[in-house]
């Protein structure tokens, strides 16, 4: 074959290929830009990631807020606590409302003084429990690393949502 015949069989054999509807290119163009836009934006995380992973101690992000709800028998140590928890997320720069008194919890038992007979004479005992609550808000991971390296006193009970 000569080149110019040859040149013509590739133009035929490509030509079908070239032929599509304007919907087709239009998909084509649209997800070819899709791909364009994925591609810089996925680079533009892994950009960014790499700088957060560098510079996490620099900048810190605002986490989320955390409830922290405490209860304990004696009102004394459970203000202690209180007051050791308001005091860390004040350093920390944390947003803090409360400590929010929450209703005392009064479980009564009656209990006979003699095993039988007499009804008449019994002992009455209770147990208080005294609740406190703490809201934090606009916390960072500086709050909750200083809050996990707290150490409060036994007897204290402590319940921490974040959300």
């Amino acid at each position: 074959m000569t080149p110019e015949k040859k040149k013509a069989a590739t133009t035929k054999k490509s030509a079908p290929k070239k032929t599509a509807t304007k919907k087709s290119i239009k998909k084509t163009t649209k997800k070819a830009v899709q791909n364009e836009t994925k591609s810089a934006a996925q680079i533009a995380e892994s950009v960014s990631d790499t700088s957060t992973k560098k510079d996490s101690k620099k900048v810190e992000q605002p986490i989320s807020s955390i409830r922290i709800r405490l209860s304990a028998f004696d009102h004394v140590v459970l203000d202690e606590a209180t007051a050791k928890i308001v005091d860390t997320a004040e350093r920390s720069g944390a947003v803090i409302h409360g400590p929010i008194p929450l209703p005392t919890k009064i479980r009564k038992f009656t209990v006979n003084k003699s095993t039988f007979v007499h009804k008449d004479s019994r002992d009455q005992y209770e147990m208080r429990t005294h609740r406190r609550l703490i809201d934090l808000t606009e916390t960072t991971f500086k709050t909750i690393e200083s809050l996990q390296n707290l150490s409060l006193p036994s007897g204290v009970d402590i319940e921490i949502k974040m959300g």
